[in-house]
């Protein structure tokens, strides 16, 4: 009886937590409206404004990726990464993560070309994959200078590979060596970067078929001579 009673008085804070994500993304989602309202009304001459307001929507933003980050990992701890697979069609989708950005790309002058046929689609978890896709993307306009390439393929070996490319300075060379690494081994205290790049791993290896498992790699170099993301889903 004192045991029947004690699993039904254990909090699930997982639940908990999944709540006050929920609650904050709703906020978030709210003030994100406000900026771009904000922006909409600011004159088109008030240069200095609008950079403002953009970097205050880009920060925004950044959270609002990072909340979902924090349960994400939280639930992987537990071995519970729920996905729901679907059929997304690949362009649809990164047009998607570049317009929730294009108030920041439009500041920034950014150039951001999609290469992706129409017709390309994929079996996997599209709100997952936006958010690897949007927190790879914001990393390239922070990194970046001018322009962005976003490419996507299938292959003959049955794996989907979305490319992200940038014109920066390209990853650190210990980043590079990490992102071989087993999860356990990433330095979350490496900050920002290092719990993205934990996250994009672990929702690529989120997704599997038969034997074959999802990655992700990091290169420099590329068309743009920066910084090179891939993420190979099968």
């Amino acid at each position: 009886m004192s045991s029947s009673k004690q699993v039904t008085s254990t909090i699930d804070f997982s639940s908990v937590l999944a709540a006050a994500v929920h609650d904050m993304k709703n906020s978030l989602f709210l003030l994100i409206q406000s900026i771009e309202t904000l922006s909409d009304a600011l004159s088109p001459h008030d240069e200095k404004a609008r950079e403002q307001v953009a970097s205050v929507h880009y920060e925004a933003s950044r959270l609002n990726t990072n909340l979902v980050q924090v349960l994400s990992l939280y639930r992987a701890e537990l071995e519970s990464l729920p996905i729901t697979v679907d059929e997304s069609f690949i362009k649809d989708l990164v047009e998607d993560v570049v317009g929730s950005n294009a108030l920041y790309v439009s500041q920034k002058n950014i150039d951001i070309s999609i290469t992706i046929e129409e017709d390309l689609s994929w079996y996997l978890d599209s709100e997952l994959i936006y958010l690897l896709l949007n927190d790879v993307i914001i990393n390239a306009m922070r990194y970046g200078t001018s322009k962005i390439i976003v490419s996507a393929k299938a292959d003959e070996n049955d794996f989907m590979t979305i490319k992200i490319e940038d014109d920066g300075r390209g990853y650190p060379e210990a980043m590079l060596t990490k992102s071989h690494e087993e999860l356990c081994d990433f330095e979350l205290s490496q900050g920002r970067t290092g719990l993205g790049l934990f996250f994009a791993k672990l929702i690529a290896n989120a997704h599997s078929q038969g034997d074959k498992v999802g990655s992700i790699a990091l290169s420099n170099g590329g068309s743009l001579g920066g910084s090179v993301f891939e993420v190979k889903i099968p």
